[in-house]
Order: C-alpha cells, then sequence, then structure tokens
C-alpha cells in the first residue's frame, strides 16, 4: 500500500502545485460582500456631536460603542473602540499589564518573581507568540469537548498567584471549533484565583461567524463574572476583520466599567483615538446586529461549502482508516485534526513537498510544541472549491503515508 501511495504521491509533485491552507483568511467573494463599505457614509452627524475628521473619541464613536455592545451582550459604556486589530487590544493590554499592573494589582506583573498564562491547547498560535515574546511562562491546558479542562484551570489558579490570566476562544474555537459550555463559564467567573488580580483574555473573534442556522448560544461572561462577585475579571476581545475587511476593520475590547476607566487613562497617553472615519462607515454599512446576522449568512453561504468539501474528503479517504479524527465545527474559520502520535510533523512536511502548505505541526501549542505530535490545523476559506479539493487530496494521502511509515517502525 505504501508503495502504491508514494506513486500516487509522486504524480501530485509532478504537477508543482501552489496551494495554501495556512491561514484563516476570508476569500476574495468574502471581501466582495462588503464593498459597498467603501461608500458607505451617509452623513457625517454623530451623536457625539464631534467632526469625525479631527482628533478625539478616544474610546470611539457612541455608534459603534452601542452595535459592539449589542453583538457582544454588554453595556455601552462597558466597549472601547480601537483601531482595526483585536490582536493589537490584546497586545497592549498585556503590555499595560506588565509595566502598570491592572485595577486589583498591588504592583505591576513585570515586578513578580514570575508571570504566568494558562493556554488551552490546542489553541491560537498568536495568543502564544505574544507570551513568548514577554517572556510570560505558557502552561498548557487540555481543551475538551465543552472548553478548557476546568479541573485543571480551578487547580493551578488556586495555588499559584504567578499565574495573571487564561486565553480563551470561547466561541468556535481556535482551531477545534468549541463553544464553551454554561458551566465553564460559571466555573471561570466563579473560581477561586490566588492571584486577586488574574484576568481571562476572551478573545471572541468568531461570535458571529456561523455555519449553522441555529447556532450554538455563549454566555455572557462578564455577566457571569458580576454575578460571581468578580465583575474585573474579563477582557472581552473582538473585531470585525472578517466581518469585512480583515486590513481595515474595527476592533473592540469591553470589560467591566472600572477596567474601562482605567484603562482609558493609560490609553489617553498612547493615543488620540481610532479612525472614526471607518467607525461611522461601519456603523452605517452594518447598521445593527440583525443586519450582521444577515451579512454574516452570505459569508456562510460562501465559507460552509468548504467547510463540507473538507469534512467529506475526510470522511471518505480516511473516515474507515483509524489514523486520523477531527473537529466538525459550527462555525468559526478552522478545522482540527488529529494524526496518530508522532505523524503531523511529517504530513505537514510531506504536503510541502507536493505544493500544499499547512499551518506548521505545533504551532497550536505554546511555544510550538506538540507534545503528541499530532495537532493540524486545516483552514478550508481562502482557497476556491476546486483548489481545496486539490489540496485535500493530497493532504489526506500524506495522512497515509505518514500513517504507514509510522506504523512500520513500530
Amino acid at each position: 500500500m505504501y508503495s502504491s501511495l508514494m506513486e500516487e504521491y509522486d504524480a501530485f509533485k509532478a504537477k508543482n502545485l501552489s496551494l495554501n491552507m495556512a491561514r484563516g483568511k476570508p476569500s476574495p467573494e468574502q471581501l466582495d460582500l462588503s464593498m459597498d463599505l467603501l461608500n458607505k457614509i451617509e452623513s457625517l452627524n454623530v451623536k457625539d456631536s464631534i467632526d469625525i475628521r479631527n482628533y478625539g473619541g478616544l474610546d470611539g464613536l457612541t455608534e459603534m460603542k452601542e452595535l459592539f455592545a449589542q453583538l457582544l451582550q454588554v453595556d455601552t459604556n462597558e466597549v472601547i473602540v480601537g483601531g482595526n486589530s483585536s490582536l493589537s487590544l490584546m497586545h497592549d493590554t498585556i503590555s499595560r499589564a506588565l509595566l502598570k499592573g491592572v485595577v486589583d494589582s498591588d504592583a505591576p506583573w513585570v515586578k513578580a518573581p514570575k508571570v504566568k498564562f494558562l493556554c488551552p491547547s490546542p489553541g491560537y498560535d498568536r495568543h502564544f507568540a505574544i507570551c513568548e515574546m514577554y517572556d510570560i511562562e505558557m502552561i498548557t491546558i487540555d481543551m475538551l469537548d465543552d472548553g478548557p479542562d476546568m479541573d485543571q484551570v480551578e487547580e493551578l489558579v488556586r495555588n499559584d498567584d504567578t499565574i495573571k490570566g487564561i486565553w480563551c476562544v470561547p466561541k468556535y474555537s481556535n482551531p477545534e471549533g468549541t463553544t464553551y459550555s454554561d458551566e465553564v463559564v460559571d466555573r471561570l467567573a466563579n473560581m477561586e484565583t490566588k492571584a486577586k488580580d488574574f484576568r481571562i483574555f476572551w478573545d471572541d473573534a468568531y461570535t458571529v461567524h456561523h455555519l449553522t442556522d441555529n447556532p450554538p448560544i455563549l454566555k455572557s461572561i462578564l455577566k457571569a463574572c458580576k454575578d460571581a462577585g468578580n465583575p474585573n475579571r474579563v477582557f472581552i476581545f473582538a473585531s470585525t476583520s472578517k466581518v469585512t475587511f480583515p486590513g481595515s476593520g474595527v476592533a473592540v475590547m469591553a470589560a467591566s466599567e472600572e477596567n474601562i476607566s482605567f484603562t482609558k487613562k493609560l490609553l489617553g497617553v498612547q493615543t488620540i483615538g481610532a479612525d472614526k472615519i471607518n467607525q461611522l462607515r461601519h456603523v452605517h454599512f452594518l447598521k445593527d446586529a440583525a443586519h450582521v446576522k444577515h451579512h454574516m449568512k452570505k459569508h456562510a453561504e460562501i465559507v460552509k461549502p468548504k467547510f463540507d468539501l473538507v469534512l467529506n474528503k475526510l470522511e471518505s479517504e480516511l473516515g474507515k482508516e483509524g489514523i486520523a479524527s477531527w473537529s466538525k465545527p459550527e462555525g468559526g474559520y478552522f478545522i482540527s485534526l488529529n494524526t496518530l502520535d508522532g505523524c503531523a510533523a511529517e504530513v505537514v512536511k510531506l504536503a510541502s513537498a507536493a505544493g500544499v502548505t499547512l499551518t506548521g505541526a505545533g504551532a497550536t501549542y505554546p511555544y510550538g510544541k506538540d507534545p503528541r505530535d499530532r495537532n493540524i490545523r486545516i483552514a478550508p476559506t481562502f482557497p476556491g472549491l476546486t483548489e481545496l479539493e486539490a489540496a485535500m487530496d493530497v493532504f489526506c494521502l500524506c495522512v497515509k503515508l505518514a500513517s504507514i511509515k509510522k506504523l512500520l517502525e513500530q
């Protein structure tokens, strides 16, 4: 079988393919859905009675805050609107905490002998990169079907005051596609933490990116924290990056009023405000939560056939082989696949040599080290259907080759 599959593999290599499933980028067809945004400012009048062409508006236009408040289940006064990147907001929130602490801190985080973060994994490589850059020690937490393993989380935060935070992608998690259960949300909000300035970094990047008509409901983490008596525990992040244009979207941070007030004082030294013109055109284009829902259905009509193609291909090629398992997400941008232990890096290497670029093996774990070398993140959104089918043919072939090679070594 290995020899036969190698003949197929060599035939693919001879085609000199150049296919990319490495990053979760919207396709050109998805970007075309928002072209009206470029000419969408209907009036310069805003509720704040300011000239949006001038300085000011540190925390964003009221209309933009109102829209994000609807989408994130928070109040308008619990919102700060930033530039085009929620990743930048997360990065800056970490750096401010290191240098200045947070509301509940006795000292800046950097004064602690060590700063640690919990990292549910498989997870988002860019979260881990922030920690690695700032020498924040990362502790891997297992991801379960309903979110992070809360027994692990609670035990760790109860006994270690150097653990200052946890990364969470709570809806359609990257890459598993998991939506946190109500129980997980409540346990995060209520758990006892030795560090009184512990923070949940709640990256709600895919909150409106559904693939079904009956999407799962994510419980409000801010309300849960308030009800638990820990209103300052969470920072919520999101953006319109994959709703409109990734390079020209609008990002947001939501938190308790006390957190917002503290952040605004520091933010006032950093900036005089984000792009209010871009915010206003988004308001005029997206209007409200109902219009966002309608707009995202158009995205789903483009994206869902690609997810279906990948899942069908995995099932037909690998479903009966017992050499891989994969997630079947109801939304988001990724499918997570686990190979046999010790095969992921080999699959990625083989695919690359055949002209198919995948996210690097290990990228979904802290420090880029998957302890079982088995997880691969598949990003179906950017390629066209024809390219995607060819890429999946190569991918499935590489999984088979790597698996047989591994089994022969045992």
